[in-house]
């Protein structure tokens, strides 16, 4: 911890003396990063377009889409960047005012937490580059954008790291917390984005979205598959109207990079800072702004907040000073050596890798969804009349698919569902996520993140068609189909960068009657199985032994994380009922393995919410999703107390809360119209957790309360 109240002055004085008795100054120029490609820079008035909301306000990204393309076959820069900001904050907040927009977070909220009667927009300055080694293989996108109102006296830079597989605008709603208090937000897009390479037509993203030829785009693709003339025409042939996706295909397993790349947009930060505050020494500017005179909070969400503690944890050079992250993807060690105790109970399997635990979810989440003992879940009874019924019976073909492979041992389909959500709570999952299994099955979420994470680990190509799988656009019916040319265009705005996304679908190349729709196709046998056979690929390359196998899991090795945060000072909130990152498979064995590693000298707390999950924007779906409005409150309003009481910590001394249990209070009421949120929903982070909320934290050991 440090405190700064004029941070810059010093290092100014000192350069004056030094000059003064003509020694000349000791202060480095401010030399733009040798990582970094051409910086694109655009200063936006904060009236017309702005670097929080692309001029919609707080209005605007409460309408359910954003104004139209002039041309959808061609949408320009400005209007994708809007696009993509819109949907990207609406990805991840609940938008709706009786969930919380508008009254506990939002643009119209300030810094203070005060309900405004303003649109919110924010008045500053947008630098965009690549981060490359040269070769245009790599071509990570960073972004800072820079608030008019920053104060140079208070120096802040947040990092507001992508979540999920997407484009670099998918921090926004994190970003927001910095660019309201004056901070420099640093994101960084690690690697994977939106939009993908159309391999049938040969065209490709560039930094801000719109497309081109991949021969045109050269080295300046966001993404560009890397097939040779001859690879892309046998391919196209073999399988024709395909895509490829950053994040799956561009074989650089840029999860291993996540921590170096959120640095390097910490350091892009500075660069950009110093050039517009920075001092003039013979016409130049210096590094008048530096680690040491400037707070550095790493933050974000989901694979974000994961890359903020990757950052921490190979920060070797001081740029980060704390961490406050909600819901963060680990990679644990292989052996971590630590215990994992809920209720004084041990929890039997823990510290898993993702991979790992979402081939599992893969396999049984379909099945488990139709358990009698959670029919009255969000989502529950669509699935069961859109996947169990007699038009469709892919869920219980499944179950039975399961029970030939020895996999389960039940007779009837009921048995069988509960047999199979007992394996997820066996392998991890809290009883609190069983909930949730029904709609993320719905939503197809295992199976789009273990394809494409498999592929990622696997340094795959997209001509691999790693276990049978591939992306395209389908017919309803489920056969391969070209692509509606607005949704590519618009894709780099819209998309999640993990199919099933805008149009792209998840297809099994492998299916009996030819490749289909992963859930319509059928197997070896010709049974609508949901591709039982697809799944336990996925699953043999984790658990196996062959070269495919091991291949994978030396990538996977690669992105483990060591639990050595430096002493930085560290906030982990994390939603009990996850059912996407189990709270049993990365924040509580790892902040067990921080305690184990940095022992005394560790400076994380660990706050676990009661009744919140990972998709707070599900929440907001009270059609869709009636349920998740009477069950789960936000996460994303705890993101922010932790945001403010880690800024409290690093500028005035004030000290962290401790461990714990945040009970919170679900809104209650009917599903699909439960009561406006209040503060009896949202109790405070305790300062000092009562003894029934408190959880301890020894070496190698966590121990949650019930």
């Amino acid at each position: 911890m440090r405190t700064l109240a004029n941070p810059f002055v010093p290092a100014l004085l000192a350069a004056a003396a030094l000059v003064a008795c003509g020694g000349g100054s000791d202060v480095a120029t401010n030399a733009k990063p040798a990582f970094l490609g051409p910086v694109h820079t655009t200063s936006y008035d904060g009236v017309g377009d702005d670097l929080l909301t692309a001029g919609l306000g707080a209005s605007g990204l409460a309408a359910p889409v954003p104004p139209a393309y002039a041309n959808p076959l061609a949408p320009t820069a400005a209007e994708l960047r809007r696009s993509a900001i819109h949907t990207n904050y609406r990805a991840m907040l609940d938008m709706t005012a009786s969930g919380g927009y508008g009254r506990y977070y939002g643009p119209n909220v300030d810094a203070a937490g005060t309900v405004t009667a303003g649109e919110g927009k924010i008045a500053g300055t947008e630098y965009i580059a690549f981060a490359d080694d040269g070769s245009g293989r790599q071509n990570v996108t960073l972004m800072v954008q820079l608030p008019a109102h920053f104060d140079p006296k208070k120096p802040c830079i947040i990092t507001a790291t992508a979540s999920g597989s997407r484009g670099v605008y998918a921090g926004i709603s994190t970003g927001e917390w910095g660019l309201k208090r004056g901070c420099a937000v640093a994101y960084s897009d690690k690697g994977t984005g939106a939009a993908p390479h159309d391999l049938m037509n040969d065209t490709v993203p560039l930094i801000d979205g719109t497309r081109t030829g991949a021969a045109s785009a050269g080295k300046n693709a966001a993404f560009n598959a890397g097939l040779s003339a001859a690879e892309l025409a046998a391919f196209n042939a073999a399988t024709p109207n395909r895509f490829a996706f950053k994040h799956a295909h561009s074989g650089q397993n840029a999860e291993r990079d996540w921590g170096r790349t959120t640095l390097q947009a910490v350091e892009f930060a500075f660069w950009a800072i110093n050039e517009r505050y920075g001092e003039l020494e013979g016409g130049e500017r210096v590094k008048t702004f530096t680690p040491r005179n400037t707070i550095t909070i790493a933050s974000s969400i989901s694979n974000g907040g994961g890359a903020a503690i990757a950052a921490a944890e190979q920060d070797g050079e001081g740029w980060i000073d704390g961490v406050a992250v909600s819901e963060p993807a680990i990679e644990m060690p292989a052996n971590p050596g630590v215990r994992v105790e809920r209720g004084g109970a041990a929890v039997a399997t823990t510290a898993k890798p993702l991979i790992d635990f979402t081939t599992v979810a893969n396999l049984y989440q379909a099945c488990a969804a139709l358990a009698p003992s959670v029919a009255s879940t969000p989502y529950a009874a669509p699935f069961a009349a859109g996947f169990a019924g007699a038009a469709l019976p892919i869920a219980p073909n499944r179950c039975q698919a399961l029970a030939a492979r020895g996999l389960l041992s039940a007779g009837s389909t009921a048995s069988q569902a509960e047999e199979a959500l007992q394996k997820l709570r066996d392998y991890g999952w809290e009883g609190d996520s069983d909930a949730l299994h029904a709609s993320l099955a719905a939503f197809e979420v295992a199976p789009a993140v273990a394809v494409t994470f498999a592929n990622s680990l696997s340094r795959a190509s997209v001509k691999d068609n790693l276990c049978g799988f591939s992306y395209a656009a389908t017919t309803a019916t489920g056969a391969v189909a070209p692509l509606a040319p607005a949704a590519l265009a618009g894709m780099f705005a819209t998309g999640n960068g993990v199919p099933p996304t805008s149009g792209v679908q998840l297809i099994n190349n492998l299916g009996k009657f030819g490749p289909a729709r992963d859930f319509l196709s059928a197997s070896p046998e010709g049974v609508l199985d949901w591709n039982t056979a697809g799944a336990a690929c996925l699953r043999d390359l984790v658990t196996g032994t062959d070269a495919a196998a091991r291949k994978l899991q030396a990538g996977l090795d690669e992105t483990r994380r060591n639990g050595n945060l430096r002493g930085k000072p560290t906030l982990i909130v994390h939603g009990r009922a996850d059912a996407l990152l189990p709270v049993n498979h990365t924040s509580r064995p790892y902040a067990a393995l921080n305690r184990k590693v940095e022992g005394a000298g560790s400076k994380l707390s660990y706050i676990e919410v009661a009744n919140a999950q990972h998709f707070d924007s599900f929440i907001g779906l009270p059609t869709v999703l009636p349920g998740y409005d009477s069950r789960y409150v936000p996460l994303h309003v705890y993101l922010n107390r932790a945001l403010d009481a880690m800024y409290a910590h690093l500028s005035t001394g004030a000290a962290l809360p401790a461990s714990q249990v945040v009970r919170t209070v679900p809104r209650g009421g009917k599903p699909g119209s439960a009561p406006a949120l209040a503060d009896a929903n949202l109790p405070p982070i305790a300062a000092t957790p009562a003894a029934a909320d408190a959880i301890v934290l020894t070496p190698g050991v966590i121990s949650v309360p019930e």
